[in-house]
């Protein structure tokens, strides 16, 4: 039981040199940004004239943060 809540857990973190509390608070951090990008082009899909970039500057901040981890 032990290795089984191991693997669910602590193996994902732990290899990206993390423990599960920071990887669970950068990965909720990421994840509200996501959902601001994502509302910002939905926003924009229906009334072009507002967030013309925002999605966009948001993943691609995103993709760098990703990138430089």
């Amino acid at each position: 039981m032990s290795r089984l809540l191991d693997q669910i857990f602590l193996a994902h973190p732990r290899s990206v040199d993390e423990g599960y509390f920071e990887h669970f608070n950068f990965a909720v951090s990421f994840s509200v940004k996501l959902f601001g990008a994502a509302f910002a082009a939905l926003v924009h899909a229906l009334l072009p004239c507002i967030f013309k970039k925002n999605a966009s500057v948001a993943v691609r901040a995103l993709n760098d943060q990703l990138q430089s981890r």
